[in-house]
């Protein structure tokens, strides 16, 4: 098949895979076009959705993120409810963890560690009933503090995890059940 010019000249021949080509490729663009439109915006640097509820509990727990990296104990601990109580993932209640017992742990914890650099990556948020919880990705590199040297021991530590949040109405802020 060839186009004609109105001068009667032949022009060069049409390749039917070249118009297939181009309009796959047209084809292709809009449904793309259309796919990505469609999908509900994220918080930057997360997975989860941009809603303002999401915000401001990625904003409670980037305050935990900022006092872990300080070492903050007194503030991580004003960020947990005082009804605070982690079963550590176990039926076994010999491990649990009540506001007392983080107090304590997290007092070890600062003894034994010189630097920290705590990193969160937010995974979904969701809300049932008076609870919201929040999954993360978290990655921990710190350093140990040893006796014999001038520097520590640095350790690096990633995992999932899953906070759990009530509303704190006394301070109308977040406050941590469990998940710590």
């Amino acid at each position: 098949m060839t186009r004609s010019r109105t001068d009667g000249v032949a022009a060069e021949p049409i390749l039917l895979n070249e118009v297939s080509t181009i309009m796959l490729r047209t084809l292709l663009f809009g449904v793309a076009l259309f796919v990505f439109a469609g999908c509900a915006k994220t918080i930057p640097n997360t997975d989860v959705r941009d809603t303002a509820f999401n915000r401001e509990i990625l904003e409670f727990m980037e305050r935990y993120r900022a006092a872990v990296n300080e070492r903050d104990i007194g503030r991580i601990l004003s960020l947990c409810s005082p009804l605070y109580l982690d079963d550590m993932g176990t039926p076994d209640g010999g491990d649990d963890l009540d506001i007392r017992g983080l107090a304590e742990k997290l007092a070890v914890w600062e003894s034994r560690v010189n630097d920290i650099r705590y990193d969160i990556r937010y995974r979904r948020v969701t809300y049932e009933q008076d609870k919201v919880y929040v999954e993360y990705t978290y990655r921990a590199s710190f350093e140990l503090k040893d006796a014999d040297a001038d520097r520590g021991k640095w350790t690096r530590r990633i995992g999932d995890h899953r906070a759990v949040l009530v509303r704190n109405e006394a301070d109308d802020d977040w406050a941590f059940l469990s998940g710590l």
